[in-house]
């Protein structure tokens, strides 16, 4: 490894962010609870008397990083107001909280189901999420929230009500030795990306490995062909109405993914093909490609995994489509489980613990548990690989973000999208009748 690229490994620098400005959640009418501009940081609500954070059970990496910030650089805010933990399943979420909220008892700092938290939602229309922006925004720590981490919580929540302690981006991991030895450049069209499939196939490398058997892996890359077509809003325009899955541009997804997979170039079996297994192809040199989320950074970073070394893996975003709406720019993205404040303890001490958090946990996260988050790394981060930071500082250039293909659908049609993808990869199945079916189970449960 040269100079450079060893200083990059040890040390990321604090990045500087320009923001893109996010509309915040609308204020609910009524009670005290309502996210309007009173109070101290934007927020208008009364400090409890501890700071109670409920998080996931299966989620330990966010309770030991807040214990670590109130044992350190949080620690003034934690002894004005004494970081608590509550804990609760992830599937029990959505009737937990709803049940707190029944009984006037919800945690300060909460997960939270997505539909809850939206502004039509059980606990947005009654006026129960913080408006993070605004309370962040008057306490001047604003400028911690990355741009891309913004982005895409206002895209999936209607308002920035979010706290992202988990930040990923997806895109298509690469072997670069694969594409070097093939004399391969990263694709910068959806052509292009069809052209190196056909060269690596001709070469006897899988071009690309995805893990059929979970469905939405494969309707990632039929959706990204969509935004890259129409443009970042496509999905909302079929949410509002505005547009059907059977119009021609977005069946011309399907189209585009039933035809590179008749091709061959998804590789044998990969319709059974489950999460690891795909993975460890692509981490032993058996494919050349895979479109992921930076999630996979775990088993990138693990040496027993990693076969091919993190020196040959690349990351790429997807293709642009030519003459598409979509910019190569635009990153599909998401910030993990919603984390938000109730708005009735949003009073001063609280929005001194979430500004301590969006000034430090970056950093904290990203040091001690390699945890990339939707926040500014402001200092120094040490002995951590080089693929990670270059992702790191990826997500930090980021100023535009799309959802993935089935973010805005009904439990049922989210469900359809991936059941029958299965049918359109393996020709049982026209992308006609695959758009054709979808509308109608959104028309139908939307």
């Amino acid at each position: 490894m040269n100079t450079r690229s060893s200083n990059r490994r040890r040390t990321l620098a604090a990045v500087g962010i320009a923001l893109a400005a996010v509309m915040p959640l609308a204020a609910c009418a009524g009670g005290s609870g309502g996210t309007g501009s009173g109070g101290e940081g934007g927020s208008g609500g009364s400090d409890p008397e501890a700071f109670t954070v409920m998080t996931a059970n299966e989620n330990p990496v966010l309770e030991e990083q807040l214990d670590a910030l109130a044992a350190g650089a949080c620690e003034a805010e934690n002894e004005a107001l004494p970081l608590e933990h509550q804990k609760v399943a992830q599937a029990d979420t959505v009737q937990k909280v709803t049940l707190l909220a029944s009984q006037d008892a919800l945690p300060t700092h909460t997960i939270a189901g997505t539909a809850l938290i939206r502004p039509d939602g059980d606990l947005g229309a009654a006026g129960l999420v913080g408006d993070l922006k605004a309370a962040l925004e008057g306490a001047d720590a604003w400028d911690n929230v990355l741009p891309a981490a913004a982005s895409t919580v206002e895209q999936v929540y209607g308002g920035f009500v979010s706290m992202p302690y988990q930040y990923n981006i997806e895109g298509i991991f690469y072997n670069k030795q694969i594409f070097a030895d093939n004399g391969l450049e990263e694709p910068q069209t959806w052509d292009e990306l069809v052209e190196a499939s056909a060269a690596l196939q001709d070469a006897g490398v899988v071009p690309m490995t995805e893990a059929g058997a979970n469905g939405w892996p494969l309707t990632r890359i039929m959706g990204m062909y969509i935004f890259r077509n129409i443009g970042p809003d496509a999905m909302a325009a079929i949410r509002d109405g505005d547009a059907k899955l059977t119009d021609p541009e977005y069946v011309a997804g399907a189209q585009a993914l039933a035809d590179y997979a008749e091709a061959g170039y998804f590789g044998e079996g990969f319709s059974t093909r489950d999460g690891d297994t795909s993975s460890n192809m692509f981490l032993t040199g058996d494919a050349a490609m895979t479109y992921d989320g930076t999630w996979l950074l775990s088993a990138i970073n693990d040496p027993d995994r990693n076969q091919i070394g993190g020196e040959n893996v690349g990351f790429m975003p997807f293709p642009a489509v030519d003459g598409g709406e979509g910019s190569i720019d635009q990153y599909p993205a998401n910030a993990g489980a919603p984390m938000i404040v109730n708005a009735k303890e949003f009073g001063p001490k609280v929005t001194d613990w979430i500004s301590c958090i969006a000034e430090n946990y970056g950093q904290q996260a990203l040091q001690d548990a390699g945890v990339i988050s939707g926040f500014a790394v402001n200092g120094e981060v040490t002995d951590i690989s080089e693929n990670t930071v270059e992702i790191q500082e990826r997500i930090a250039g980021i100023e535009e973000t799309t959802l993935w293909f089935e973010a805005l659908f009904d439990p049922k049609s989210n469900s359809l999208a991936s059941t029958n993808v299965t049918l359109l990869t393996t020709g049982q199945m026209s992308p006609e009748d695959y758009m054709a079916e979808l509308q109608a189970s959104i028309e139908a449960n939307g």
